[in-house]
């Protein structure tokens, strides 16, 4: 991991500062500088706007009675997208402006989503030893096996009869 982020700490402002040089040569320095700026300007417009319509999204997801996955999954891109946009650079902008593709988004949600359903593990205790999921049951939770024993008809110890929870 301490790689994976000093390659990006390290590469990304050297392939930025690659592209500013290819693309000053091409446009010239104040066009450059001028680019840079009005990328960042409609970033800032963009995520402005997209940024309300998920939060207003997640709002009527939440006033439904629902919890709003989707929205938050949006809004932690946008904040991503808007850190991106602005740092300054063509490769963070373009990556920036990428997330603000709805469509991107879902991607990468159905990605993470099936990577995560992927490396869930269930784990079942029963008296303290573990029990593995078998995995071929059709129903919509974990089989569990296991011995039981009814006390329906005896007191737990130290209460009286009387005191008993009813059964359901």
């Amino acid at each position: 991991m301490p790689i994976l982020i000093l390659a990006v700490f390290i590469g990304v402002p050297l392939l930025e500062i690659a592209v500013f040089i290819q693309i000053g040569g091409w446009l010239g320095l104040w066009p450059t500088l001028g680019l840079v700026i009005l990328t960042a300007v409609i970033g800032t417009w963009e995520l402005r706007a997209q940024g309300l319509a998920t939060l207003a999204r997640a709002r009527s997801a939440i006033d439904a009675g629902k919890l709003p996955t989707r929205e938050m999954f949006d809004g932690a891109c946008l904040l991503f997208a808007g850190a991106l946009l602005l740092t300054p650079g063509f490769i963070t902008d373009t990556i920036g402006m990428f997330l603000f593709i709805p469509t991107v988004r879902a991607y990468l949600r159905t990605r993470l989503a099936r990577h995560l359903s992927a490396s869930v593990e269930t784990h079942v205790f029963v008296d303290g030893e573990e029990m593995k999921d078998r995995g071929n049951h059709k129903g919509p939770g974990p089989v569990i096996d296991g011995d039981y024993r009814d006390v329906s008809d005896s007191a737990p110890s130290g209460r009286s009869p009387h005191n008993r929870i009813p059964p359901r």
